[in-house]
């Protein structure tokens, strides 16, 4: 049986923060399973096969309530589910350190996703969702993001407001070619995207998706 990746210790201290925008193409491997025993959630690996993200889901799948953290434990971002129209809305809220060090979290939504009608294509059904960061009363174009995916290869394309792709998550492969199973995927993230962003809609895809 295939691993999910050569190895799977955590990262150091030193890298509990990696950066949020690269000028490298950045690579990940997203194990759709918790660490936690029993638990739901998954688990996401850098390219060295360090744990650099994880999200815990104690509860149940498709929870109304998740935490993203890093590999200490520490969160970085909340998402809720809101009832909102036919497919509701999942709201992303950014954690960060106040003072004396106590954790805070923003008020207003970090991005707001909604889930679109499916569509029926020649090579089966597909699905998207639209994402807008910040409030989005403004209507800038500029904060709009797209997701475009397949129900057939379970993949998905993550693009910018002018069409442009910044991330992809697809099945893994080894290097020999053999495609792993459905829950250890793939993300390519392009050169100067935000990388935080791009996980909170990783985690949005799944919870749609109900594979978290």
């Amino acid at each position: 049986m295939a691993k999910v990746h050569p190895t799977s210790s955590s990262s150091s201290s030193s890298s509990l923060y990696p950066p949020l925008m690269s000028s490298e193409r950045q690579v990940f491997t997203i194990w759709m399973k918790s660490l936690v025993l029993n638990g739901y959630g998954c688990t996401i690996y850098d390219s060295k096969g360090l744990v650099v993200y994880r999200m815990d889901n104690y509860d149940s799948k498709s929870s109304h309530e998740v935490f993203f953290m890093n590999s200490s434990g520490k969160t970085l971002f909340k998402i809720l589910k809101k009832n909102v129209g036919v497919f509701g809305q999942w709201r992303g809220y950014r954690s960060g350190s106040g003072e004396e060090g106590m954790e805070v979290e923003e008020k207003k939504p970090w991005f707001t996703a909604k889930k679109t009608l499916r569509v029926v294509k020649r090579d089966g059904k597909s699905w998207g969702i639209t994402v807008m960061v910040g409030s989005g009363s403004d209507g800038d174009e500029h904060s709009c993001y797209k997701i475009h995916g397949s129900y057939h290869n379970k993949g998905y394309k993550i693009t910018n407001f002018a069409g442009d792709l910044i991330a992809e998550v697809k099945r893994k492969e080894t290097e020999k070619g053999v495609v792993l199973g459905e829950d250890v995927l793939n993300l390519v993230i392009e050169p100067n995207s935000d990388q935080m962003l791009i996980m909170g809609l990783v985690v949005v895809c799944g919870l749609t998706n109900h594979s978290l």
